[in-house]
């Protein structure tokens, strides 16, 4: 049975790493080059990497950034922010992403999806749905983009499944309504989510204490959890996530105290 992963989340803005709640009021929170190289030292599994303001600042990724990163970051990294095209997903992997995640480029171009994942293979190809609740939709969730601000008209279950099928080797699922509130993970979309796609689902959005990643992977079927704020303000440890973790029957892996 595959492990289930604790992946750090590193939401960057001007070079340096920022956490909000809802993507809004977003205070600084360290430089992303020495963040990433702790994480990776400290047991995380994977780190993700998000320029958060590339597409809505119509600007491509910073590559100087994610080039640092990636030199100090000893496990996979996946990066995201100012997709557009297979250019830019080329340029990523070169700068030493081992995956690209792809959000408002994938809404607006879902062709983009297929023609990744047919040039670079799907485990390189990330599909990020950032969902809101709306009960006007058949799942009750909607899809947004530009790290939120755009509401699409499109059903987050859905556009999961079509991603899948296009080529989409994993899922970062966000769910707008409780990023931040450290509140714990919405599990009824989480489930839903996981429960009808064929590949890995990543649980985003209000990680408040190890119990909340136990709860998603248990509760909800996720493969995996990303935080940022708990790990950045030292509020938990990955440690302390993975001791919670086993202790509740969930295989991972090991990582220092």
């Amino acid at each position: 049975m595959l492990s289930t992963r604790v992946i750090a989340c590193l939401d960057v803005q001007n070079g340096r790493t920022v956490k909000g709640t809802n993507f809004i009021n977003l205070r600084d929170a360290g430089d992303p080059v020495e963040q990433a190289k702790q994480y990776s030292t400290i047991g995380a599994d994977e780190i993700c990497f998000l320029d958060i303001s590339a597409t809505y600042e119509k600007r491509r990724a910073m590559f100087n950034v994610i080039s640092k990163t990636a030199e100090t970051c000893f496990v996979p990294l996946t990066v995201g922010g100012g997709v557009k095209d297979l250019n830019d997903f080329r340029d990523l992997l070169n700068s030493g992403a081992d995956k690209v995640s792809i959000n408002s480029s994938a809404v607006y171009n879902p062709k983009l999806i297929k023609q990744s994942s047919d040039k670079f293979g799907n485990q390189c190809v990330v599909l990020a749905i950032d969902a809101v609740e709306n009960i006007k939709m058949p799942s009750g969730y909607e899809v947004t983009t530009h790290g939120g601000r755009k509401k699409t008209n499109i059903d987050s279950l859905k556009w999961a499944k079509q991603g899948v099928k296009n080529g989409a080797g994993e899922i970062l699922l966000t769910s707008m309504n409780t990023d931040g509130t450290k509140k714990g993970y919405n599990l009824k979309l989480t489930k839903l989510i996981s429960q009808n796609v064929s590949v890995p689902v990543i649980a985003s959005g209000g990680a408040g204490s190890p119990k909340d990643m136990v709860d998603v992977v248990l509760k909800a079927g996720a493969s995996a959890v990303l935080a940022a704020s708990i790990f950045h303000y030292d509020i938990h440890t990955i440690y302390s996530v993975k001791k919670e973790m086993s202790e509740n029957g969930i295989i991972v892996r090991d990582c220092e105290n």
